[in-house]
């Protein structure tokens, strides 16, 4: 026979894969992008200069964004000095003859080059966007190489000016560029993260232990319940912070972002806070929506962003102490309210076992 914890163990292992098992493709989408880097790149100026004309860093320093919205075209130039993207009115147009076209696809520049890719050939022009905003890898701004840099190797619990960069530009006659420098910053120490989200999931989870059907257990109840609303709201800013760092422009592109490359972070944030109110309104199975809630939590809040507790530039837009902080509060009170769920379910299967009868016994006469 299968008690009530066994089948909410089991429903939470089956909900837990399945949710694993379609995020895949939404992880995949965006797995170019990095979890998180010590490498910081940042842009000091573009020429020419004069409105209309800006770039900025997206995804953690992963790619950099050019926005044109002058009358006139301005030309990004490849590795060799050939026209590589031509970003304008019309739109954003690639060279197929560029090999940058090619390598600037992955963040590693891995891409083997097809026959056509010839730097010194007449521009073969393809439209790929009808914005006036390009985002790519562009080697120039990253460090590819495994091994850090000598100064960082030497010394890398200082922060270190790793280089100084020029992407040219070219608008009509006049030659530009965006200039921006690389630096190194040292990685924090994610021992002190690791340590608030443990106590965190301990104190949270202790709340299981309070018997259910009395005042105790009721509060207990309610206080995950608040918990794991709190770690839902938490998710649900987290996940605008990464829209945001992708470059998505404006209110309808970090909403486009988010039902898109976000959407399991999201829908997992948004889930967590229902459920907590549904546990705080103390309805019916109210500990395994709880337990199912916080499994889902921990998984798409917690585990899918642990890279930020130990990187020094975090995928999201805002102060990365805030991200770190947004990542354990999901990730203690997503553990937390499984923890928590499966205590009580666990009390509650016990308290419904019934009690054994034992027969009275035979009595014997006496002659």
């Amino acid at each position: 026979m299968i008690t009530p914890l066994r089948r909410a163990a089991l429903v939470l292992a089956v909900a837990a894969t399945a949710l694993l098992t379609l995020a895949a493709p939404a992880a995949a989408h965006g797995a170019d992008a990095p979890e998180g880097t010590d490498y910081r790149a940042t842009i000091s100026g573009v020429d020419p200069d004069g409105p209309g004309l800006t770039a900025r860093m997206v995804e953690a320093g992963a790619r950099l964004e050019l926005t044109n919205d002058t009358d006139a075209d301005v030309t990004v130039l490849g590795y060799s000095g050939e026209p590589y993207l031509r970003i304008g009115p019309a739109g954003v147009y690639e060279n197929t003859r560029s090999p940058a076209t090619y390598l600037n696809r992955t963040l590693a520049g891995e891409t083997r080059l097809p026959a056509e890719a010839n730097p010194a050939a007449a521009p073969d022009w393809r439209r790929i966007d009808d914005g006036p905003t390009a985002r790519w890898h562009d080697q120039r701004t990253l460090w590819r190489e495994d091994a850090p840099p000598a100064a960082v190797a030497a010394d890398p619990d200082r922060e270190h000016r790793v280089r100084d960069w020029t992407v040219p530009l070219r608008a009509g006659d006049t030659t530009g560029a965006v200039r921006g420098t690389l630096d190194w910053v040292p990685p924090p120490d994610p021992y002190p993260w690791w340590v608030a989200a443990t106590l965190g999931f301990l104190l949270i989870g202790a709340a299981g232990l309070a018997p259910g059907g009395t005042a105790a257990g009721v509060r207990a109840l309610r206080a995950v319940g608040a918990l794991l609303a709190l770690g839902g709201a938490a998710t649900v800013a987290l996940t605008v912070a990464r829209a945001l760092d992708t470059g998505a422009p404006g209110v309808g592109g970090t909403l486009a972002e988010l039902v898109t490359g976000q959407v399991w972070t999201l829908l997992t944030g948004l889930g967590a806070l229902a459920a907590g109110g549904y546990a705080l309104a103390r309805r019916p199975a109210a500990d395994f929506v709880l337990a199912l809630a916080g499994a889902c939590l921990t998984l798409f809040a917690g585990v899918t962003n642990l890279a930020a507790l130990s990187r020094s530039i975090p995928p999201a837009a805002g102060p990365a102490v805030l991200v770190r902080v947004l990542v354990v509060v999901g990730l203690a009170t997503g553990a937390g309210a499984v923890a928590a769920g499966l205590l009580r379910l666990r009390t509650a299967a016990r308290a419904a076992r019934p009690t054994p009868t034992h027969p009275n016994p035979t009595r014997t006469s006496t002659f």
